[in-house]
């Protein structure tokens, strides 16, 4: 299996966990990278980041992507303490429901939260207070929203003209194969790329089974390296 899929003119490369590259129009895009190997050389004209927790917000793997004069990097609020010393051309923390354009790239911020995956009993590893995010990036005419740590929540079904999904099918942390595949029916991208496996948690059986689900069309990755 390859590690890149082209849709349109943009390319998306799957770096592990749920970490990606996306590069198209010009403009270069990474999203939570995690245990990257290789050590890529590409800097990013935007990084962005779902949350504070260490396979997502991991600067060892972060600083490689960030050249301080021309890297912007978007992120959960819950980040600030981590990247605080991070040097970049510019930092914007963001909540649910947070929207802008950096370098030419559009995004929205939407929420990422857990119903029903719990560390203890009524205390969920994502709370919805917690602040976490996915994003709808917009990039060489293609709209990609990632998911971030999540649930199938309510919010999910809002989102409409999504072209490619990026979703995690895990489950103990994030969705199930079974959760993912309902929420690639209700938000119907055109594509769907499914992450959060083969790292901490999850296998590409839970991948296979998101596929065999999903009702959309899905394409497996190879993490790269």
């Amino acid at each position: 299996m390859p590690s890149s899929v082209t849709f349109g003119e943009l390319t998306v490369t799957w770096l592990r966990h749920d970490g990606f590259l996306l590069t198209g129009a010009g403009k270069t895009v990474v999203i939570d990278p995690y245990n990257v190997r290789p050590k890529r050389q590409v800097k990013a004209d935007v990084a962005f980041v779902t949350h504070d927790h260490f396979d997502h917000c991991s600067l060892k793997d972060l600083e490689p992507f960030v050249d301080r004069e021309r890297t912007a990097i978007v992120a959960a609020k819950n980040c600030s303490g981590a990247l605080r010393d991070l040097k970049c051309r510019v930092k914007e923390f963001v909540e649910p429901g947070s929207f802008g354009e950096q370098a030419g790239v559009r995004y929205r911020a939407v929420p990422a939260y857990n119903v029903n995956k719990f560390r203890a009993p009524g205390v969920p590893f994502h709370p919805r207070e917690y602040g976490g995010v996915g994003y709808v990036i917009e990039l060489a005419g293609v709209r990609v929203y990632h998911a971030g740590d999540t649930d199938n929540v309510p919010e999910l079904a809002q989102l409409k003209g999504v072209d490619v999904a990026l979703l995690p099918v895990s489950g103990t942390y994030v969705m199930t194969a079974e959760e993912a595949a309902e929420a690639a029916k209700a938000i119907m991208p055109k594509l769907a790329i499914p992450m959060h496996f083969g790292e901490i948690v999850g296998t590409s059986r839970d991948a296979e089974r998101f596929k065999s689900l999903a009702g959309v069309r899905v394409e497996i990755l190879e993490p790269e390296g």
